[in-house]
């Protein structure tokens, strides 16, 4: 009796985590969604996005506009959530390595911004990143809504978006940022 017991318990131990952790999910979708500006729509290939605007850590306002001429990744994301954990070494590389070629800017959206950002950071100098926030509520707005992240954006040299996704595949930005260089 013992034996049947001990995989049902494993089971339900199995089931209980997975309803807890979609659950935490869900609450962590449904509230980032608050976050992010927009009427509710996306914005789609083609959309001008050079208003986007940002602060660097200095508190320097800046918007897209200020790259035109230059293919632009945009990578937003947070402190709190563990794919963009994941993808920011990526990131970081993507960035080091830009030059005149192109720019990458990591845009944080968690809801401290700075106080959250900084403190990570400090904790993580490895990834040599230097990140972004958006220039309050409506910062991010041009990017309609973001519905998960991270959420990659890829900007052409006119300021218009050529590609967008959420979440992190290995090699993604990378394959996109090189794309978009050849389109000139």
């Amino acid at each position: 009796m013992s034996d049947a017991y001990v995989p049902e318990s494993r089971w339900r131990t199995l089931a209980a985590a997975a309803l807890v952790g979609g659950g935490l999910l869900l609450v962590a979708f449904v509230g980032f969604r608050g976050l992010s500006g927009g009427g509710g729509e996306e914005a789609s290939t083609g959309a001008d996005v050079r208003q986007v605007a940002f602060h660097d850590a200095e508190g320097n306002r800046r918007t897209l506009a200020d790259y035109q001429g230059k293919v632009v990744l945009v990578d937003v994301w947070a402190t709190w959530c563990p794919p963009c954990r994941k993808s920011l070494p990526e990131v970081a590389e993507l960035q080091k390595a830009g030059g005149d070629r192109y720019v990458v800017l990591p845009i944080s959206v968690d809801r401290g911004g700075w106080n959250d950002v900084k403190p990570y950071l400090a904790q993580n100098p490895q990834l040599g990143l230097t990140a972004y926030v958006p220039d309050g509520a409506k910062g991010l707005e041009p990017f309609g809504e973001i519905r998960g992240i991270p959420t990659t954006i890829i900007i052409d040299r006119q300021g218009r978006v050529v590609k967008r996704w959420a979440g992190y595949g290995e090699g993604m930005a990378k394959r996109a940022l090189e794309e978009a260089l050849k389109g000139r």
